[in-house]
């Protein structure tokens, strides 16, 4: 079955959701080559998940919403408003997947949050 590799982000200041996503969720992020991109990597390619982009906001979007993978949500939600950030309603449990909340990051782009239950984890 097909997965998602990759996700991009659009930015009005690039550097502002480099700060952004590095202070939250520590992130690696570097430019690539000579051009307005910058590469994202989440992680250890040994743990499930995906890396991406970065790029100048072309025009008025709402792009593609992704969602990442915490060990704790609330001390998540706090991370994302101490950085600029804000959270979008309320953490709603998942059935046999665990919780989730909705996040807009410091330029209003929407993302999720997820803290896997036990059984959630068991499944991937």
């Amino acid at each position: 079955m097909p997965k998602v590799v990759h996700f991009e982000i659009p930015a009005d200041n690039p550097q502002k959701i480099i700060k952004f996503y590095t202070e939250v969720f520590g992130w690696k992020i570097e430019k690539w080559g000579d051009v307005d991109y910058w590469l994202v990597d989440t992680g250890p390619k040994t743990e499930p998940g995906i890396g991406g982009g970065i790029y100048p906001k072309e025009k008025p979007t709402d792009g593609t919403v992704n969602t990442v993978a915490v060990t704790d949500l609330e001390a998540y939600m706090e991370k994302v408003k101490t950085a600029g950030g804000q959270i979008v309603g309320s953490p709603m449990d998942i059935p046999k997947v665990g919780r989730n909340v909705m996040a807009l990051d410091a330029e209003g782009n929407k993302f999720g949050i997820i803290q896997f239950s036990e059984e959630g984890m068991a499944s991937m």
